[in-house]
Parts: structure tokens; sequence; C-alpha cells
């Protein structure tokens, strides 16, 4: 999922980054306003287990790798516009010292991890789950359904940048001057990968610890939900 330095084109690039800046500034002032002092150590962990989590990562044919995010459970517990900052930390830290994801490509690997993924997995999740009770096992299946869903969208969005590189740069002979392979080979390429298995394993993983705060701490489950006087 991690896009290296040197796929993208600066098209693409500076999209990315002119998307990104105004999203991170947003979030950061809806953290300020949104995040409870009891959550805190909570956005903390959500960074960490989503540096760690995506450490496990494995190459996937045209230059990207696979793995689960931790996108979609921290998205339904601290809400999308925290998790965006969370998991942006991960991204960030994680190409400064690890290389693992290109410098140019943050921007473009925050959009798709820190910015679709929890976004599209919390409003799955609030449409399935419903008016159900917080402990109801709809929830459960809920998150393991937008777990699922929201890792195989930023895959596909992954595939995206990479598939149009062809169509935006081209030396003077044709030839593509970054990702060489177009839509027909990079979309399916990480839709596949991630739909028969990495999306499974997002899907297990958000459910997990789903239930286990169901089970430890239901009030941690109350982002969206109208509060009682």
């Amino acid at each position: 999922m991690h896009i290296p330095d040197g796929y993208l084109g600066p098209y693409t690039i500076v999209a990315t980054w002119l998307i990104m800046i105004p999203i991170w500034v947003y979030s950061a002032r809806r953290l300020g306003r949104e995040l409870r002092s009891r959550q805190v150590p909570l956005l903390a962990l959500s960074a960490a287990f989503s540096f760690v989590i995506m450490m496990f990562n494995v190459p996937i044919p045209g230059g990207s790798t696979g793995h689960a995010v931790g996108g979609a459970i921290i998205g339904i517990v601290l809400g999308p516009w925290a998790a965006v900052i969370s998991i942006s930390v991960a991204l960030v830290l994680q190409a400064l010292m690890f290389g693992d994801g290109g410098i140019t490509a943050i921007a473009a690997n925050c959009f798709n991890m820190a910015v679709l993924m929890p976004f599209s997995a919390y409003y799955v999740y609030r449409l399935i789950s419903g008016t159900s009770e917080i402990t109801s096992g709809r929830r459960t299946i809920a998150a393991a359904i937008a777990g699922y869903v929201s890792l195989t969208l930023a895959a596909a969005m992954t595939g995206f940048m990479f598939g149009i590189q062809p169509l935006l740069h081209k030396d003077a002979a044709g030839y593509p001057l970054y990702m060489p392979y177009g839509l027909d080979v990079a979309l399916p390429a990480m839709l596949i990968e991630h739909a028969l298995g990495f999306s499974f394993l997002e899907a297990i993983v958000t459910a997990l610890i789903f239930a286990y705060v169901q089970k430890a701490d239901p009030s941690l489950l109350s982002y969206g939900r109208p509060s009682r006087a």
C-alpha cells in the first residue's frame, strides 16, 4: 500500500499535497475540539498500533506492498478526523525512519490510508450498525465489514494513482517516465491482492479489537452518538 518515491509524477504528487495540507490543518483543529481528555492516550496508542501493524507488509507486483493498516478501528473508535492525524503520524515516521513509503509520496499515502480508510470505514460502520445497542453483535459485524471495505477502497485508489501515471507522463518516444503499468495492470493487481487477502486481515483485526473494546469499556465507542444530558 505504501507508494515509494519515483512511482508518481509531479502532477499527482503536487495534487495530493494540495489536498492533504488543508485536511491536516482542519483535522488538527477538530481534534482539539472533539477529543476528550481520556481519549488522548488512545490517540497515541492508535498511532503506535498503526505504525506497528503496517510494518508487517508483503511486497506486491508493481512496486507497492500489502498489509493491514488499522485505519478502520481507529476511525470507528476515535472518529475519522482523529484517525487522519494518528495514521498520518505513523506514515510520516515510517517514511522518515525506515523508508517505508516515499518522502514525496507521503501526501498520497496519507490520503489513501489516513483519509480514505477511516472515513469510509466510519460511515460504513454507521450505516450497517444503525441504532443497534453499542454492545450488539451487529456492531461487531459492521466493524468487520467496514475494515474490509475501507482497505479495499484504499488499495483501489493506490492502484488508480499508479495506473494513471503512464497517461500523465511520457518521454518524447512515448514511454512512461514513472510507473510503467497502466490502469489495466495496476488497478487489478492492487484490488485482487487486497480483496482476496489483506482486506480480510483488516476485517478480522478490526472485529477483534472492536469486540474487546465492547466488553472492556463500551463508552469508548460513543463517537458520533448523541451525548446524554
